[in-house]
């Protein structure tokens, strides 16, 4: 891995009412090349949060397509159609509502 910093990225997501225990579900029995792609693609680590219906997504990503290259890709588009779409709240477009939250604040103790 390189000496670069990793880029901090989070994310707000909704799910729909009922989405809550197929999302964890999907998340904790994550398609193995799913991960392979999330590691190919440089994020370095994701996290998820969640206050009902939101769940918060924290990343650390190791260039800054790397989100780009996992969202375009056939694979997460399959995981996405198959998996999650009944669960994730869209907009009238048909677009996932995911709002980038910018980072205003960050702390680490060496």
């Amino acid at each position: 891995m390189s000496n670069r910093q990793p880029i901090r990225r989070a994310y707000q997501l909704t799910l729909r009412p009922d989405g809550l225990d197929q999302y964890i579900y999907w998340h904790d029995n994550i398609w193995p090349e799913l991960i392979d792609k999330l590691k190919e693609s440089g994020i370095a680590t994701v996290t998820l949060f969640v206050n009902p219906p939101i769940v918060f997504l924290y990343s650390e990503i190791m260039d800054e397509i790397a989100w780009d290259q996992v969202w375009e890709s056939d694979l997460h588009k399959r995981w996405a159609a198959e998996i999650m779409d009944p669960l994730m709240h869209y907009d009238e477009n048909r677009v996932l509502a995911s709002i980038p939250l910018p980072e205003i604040w960050h702390f680490e103790s060496k």
